[in-house]
């Protein structure tokens, strides 16, 4: 397989060296460092991954910023997870900026520690013009801005899920009955094991979009995560009386009725269910 740069992949410390421009000696250093930990071959060689190349390349730059090395390494732990397989070496860049480590995407630009995203100034050349491309701070004025920031976190969920966190958050401030910032970022947070912060969450999305049943489904599964049955059968009997032929409610609904020995209420939402999955 090749990378995306024309070498292979996983690289060598050749590959690295040539590529970085980096001596063998600070490789190795950064090896030692802690900063990356390639594979070693049965013959000894190292081999570097996608990862480890970015890493590399962002510890040596950090280091020569002055950026103290336990900061670094924080910060290249957290954003280590989020890189993905393969991609262009040029599509991630990490740097110092001022006393702090930043992180630099086609799609976004936020700080790995706390996955706050920063403002970020887009200048057209030749005018001087200068345009906000997306802020923490700053306040989308409308639906569209909106849905273009919901786009962009859905496309960075698998690469880059801290800032599609920190982007459905922000939607979410600016507009707090925007219910499918609230169902993907739940749902993120519970693939994640964070249920009752998805619950806590919920909490709002039920708050601001009473009507929606699948606000209600979602609170339900997340408080069944976090192991609040009772809580939970109430959110899916709630969503249940708005969408009554929502079939995964019964059943969920079903089996934990049938796990508290309440089987006169397990056997009516089995019976929905099966009644309804017939009509499939």
């Amino acid at each position: 397989m090749k990378a995306s740069n024309g070498f292979s992949s996983p690289y060598t410390l050749r590959g690295v060296v040539q590529l970085l421009g980096l001596s063998r000696h600070a490789v190795s250093k950064l090896i030692e460092l802690g900063f990356v930990a390639p594979v070693k071959t049965p013959a000894g060689a190292w081999q570097f991954s996608f990862q480890d190349v970015v890493l590399l390349r962002s510890a040596h730059e950090l280091r020569a910023a002055r950026i103290p090395t336990r900061q670094i390494l924080r910060s290249l732990r957290q954003l280590r997870s989020t890189l993905p397989a393969e991609m262009p070496l040029a599509g991630i860049r990490i740097k110092a900026e001022g006393d702090r480590v930043t992180v630099r995407s086609p799609h976004a630009h936020w700080e790995p520690d706390t996955g706050q995203l920063l403002l970020d100034l887009s200048v057209q050349p030749g005018t001087g013009s200068v345009s906000l491309l997306f802020s923490q701070q700053a306040r989308a004025s409308t639906a569209a801005d909106l849905d273009a920031l919901f786009e962009q976190a859905e496309a960075l969920e698998a690469t880059t899920p801290q800032a599609a966190e920190a982007i459905y958050r922000q939607i979410l401030k600016e507009e707090p009955r925007y219910a499918h910032a609230y169902l993907n970022l739940g749902f993120m947070l519970c693939e994640s094991g964070r249920c009752d912060e998805a619950a806590d969450l919920y909490d709002l999305g039920v708050r601001h979009c009473g009507d929606d049943p699948l606000m209600h489904y979602n609170h339900a599964v997340a408080l069944e995560g976090a192991g609040r049955i009772h809580d939970a059968l109430t959110s899916y009997e709630k969503a249940l009386q708005l969408q009554p032929d929502l079939a995964d409610a019964h059943q969920n609904a079903a089996l934990l009725y049938a796990e508290l020995g309440q089987k006169q209420l397990a056997i009516r939402h089995f019976s929905a269910f099966r009644r309804l999955q017939g009509k499939t």
